[in-house]
């Protein structure tokens, strides 16, 4: 399975554009968030990736609420594309032989509490265990904040991850895990046992299951 993963739109219609022409090839499209900027323009990316037919699986970033992005599909009309936040589905890829299927988890916003204010979509570490409780193993894990100490170290190089989500990858573990949210590290990725990390950013990262 040929996966395009993003992140960290944040309204770039340029990026979208590319991602789009990318996507041609894609079996699946995973996006990890923050498509809007503080809750506006969610709409200027949207309506061009609204363009690709693959399979494509959104969480929102903090910069939307899931809400906003769910209303953003719908209004795009963006058929191919399905939220996540809190909850799963399934996708499927054939191959030579047979056809594969994948559970997919996602959990967006940022996890922990932002020092950003009011306007981020937020959840502290117990929210975000919660919402993490019923990922399933060996599947697929879109969230928007990184694992904490993985691919989340800020400029500063002060680690900004969640305990709760290394708490579910060490758990459950996915084959994947796409996020985003530290755009210092952006395009890294690491192992955490048999899982891969990746910290996709906007210009889209190919990963292969």
């Amino acid at each position: 399975m040929n996966v395009l993963c993003f992140s960290d739109l944040h309204c770039d219609q340029a990026a979208a554009t590319l991602l789009v022409e990318q996507a041609r090839t894609a079996d699946l499209v995973i996006g990890a968030g923050d498509f809007a900027n503080r809750h506006q323009g969610i709409s200027d990316t949207l309506d061009i990736l609204r363009q690709i037919e693959a399979p494509s699986i959104l969480v929102p970033g903090n910069g939307e609420t899931a809400e906003e992005l769910k209303q953003a599909v719908q209004d795009a009309t963006w058929k191919s594309a399905t939220v996540l936040h809190g909850n799963g589905t399934t996708v499927s890829a054939s191959t030579d032989d047979d056809a594969m299927e994948y559970p997919v988890w996602g959990v967006g916003g940022g996890i922990p509490i932002t020092p950003f204010g009011a306007w981020s979509y937020d959840f502290d570490e117990q929210q975000g265990e919660a919402m993490l409780a019923d990922c399933p193993h060996n599947g697929i894990l879109v969230v928007h904040s990184p694992p904490i100490d993985t691919v989340d170290h800020d400029s500063a190089g002060k680690v900004r991850g969640s305990q709760s989500i290394l708490d579910c990858v060490k758990r459950c573990q996915p084959k994947l895990v796409v996020c985003g949210h530290i755009h210092s590290d952006w395009g890294k990725q690491m192992k955490v046992g048999p899982t891969t990390i990746l910290n996709a950013g906007p210009k889209g990262i190919w990963m292969t299951l």
